[in-house]
């Protein structure tokens, strides 16, 4: 992705933190720093697997990157080593997602607040206390609901397409809003095309100038999550449960005022 590297660029510049200098005696050959490793772990939170990536000194400032759906992590593949010189980067997958635990949704309540519930709890174990908050698409109710049980601890915002503003749900709504007032097999199976390889794909390449610089196998990774079985039931269930997200956004617009965090809309 090379947006996310150029989105790592200009998050750098914009808070002004400098990159180590590169001496002129440094070998020709290229090598791996330590900074620069992506480590790929996985802990235990209320019994399941929780997966996540970690990069970058962990005494160095912390960056919290919370992916969107239907991705997890991996979304962030290209952005973790464009930051891990300078940052502590964490990129969780949330229960339902990419490589953390998926249990049947009728025995694991998928809700937004239970997703920040482990995220939170994984960033205890990490004992990380205080971080920058990466929020896209489902990033933004996950972190900001984070930053509303905490917001001491939240250092910054960067703000890819995470919505806070009922001005953001507009006509691509319209079905899921269906749902949350009357949530019958009826309306919640009108949402399954979400779910399908063609809307995933529109995701990637819709408004996008030249698609053939859009690596297919992005699409093909996201929808692979989605097609397990029994994730189309989780999907729903977040769908769903969105609406929890909207009742929130006086909350977080009033955190945005009282708290002014310095922020980045890309």
């Amino acid at each position: 992705m090379s947006k996310a590297i150029a989105l790592g660029t200009v998050f750098a510049a914009s808070f002004a933190i400098a990159a180590p200098a590169i001496s002129q005696a440094a070998p020709a050959v290229a090598v791996q720093s330590a900074s620069s490793v992506i480590h790929y772990r996985t802990v235990k939170i209320e019994g399941l697997d929780i997966f996540y990536r970690e990069a970058g000194p962990k005494d160095a400032p912390t960056v919290l990157l919370l992916h969107g759906f239907p991705s997890s992590s991996f979304q962030y593949r290209n952005l973790i080593p464009a930051l891990a010189d300078r940052y502590h980067v964490i990129a969780p997958d949330y229960p339902g997602f990419g490589n953390s635990s998926a249990p049947d949704h009728t025995k694991f309540a998928y809700t937004f607040a239970h997703l920040t519930d482990v995220t939170e709890a994984l960033l205890g174990q990490l004992g990380v206390n205080s971080y920058t908050i990466y929020i896209q698409d489902y990033g933004a109710p996950v972190g900001l609901r984070l930053a509303l049980r905490h917001p001491e601890r939240v250092t910054g915002l960067i703000v890819q397409n995470g919505n806070a503003y009922k001005d953001g749900i507009q006509d691509f709504w319209k079905p899921v809003e269906a749902l949350w007032a009357n949530p019958t097999p009826a309306n919640r199976d009108a949402l399954r095309k979400v779910l399908t390889p063609e809307l995933t794909k529109w995701q990637y390449v819709n408004g996008a100038s030249d698609d053939s610089r859009i690596d297919p196998d992005s699409w093909a990774h996201d929808q692979a999550l989605p097609d397990r079985a029994g994730n189309d039931e989780i999907q729903l269930d977040l769908f769903y449960d969105y609406r929890t997200n909207v009742a929130l956004y006086p909350q977080v617009q009033q955190f945005f005022r009282t708290r002014k965090p310095p922020t980045l809309i890309a």
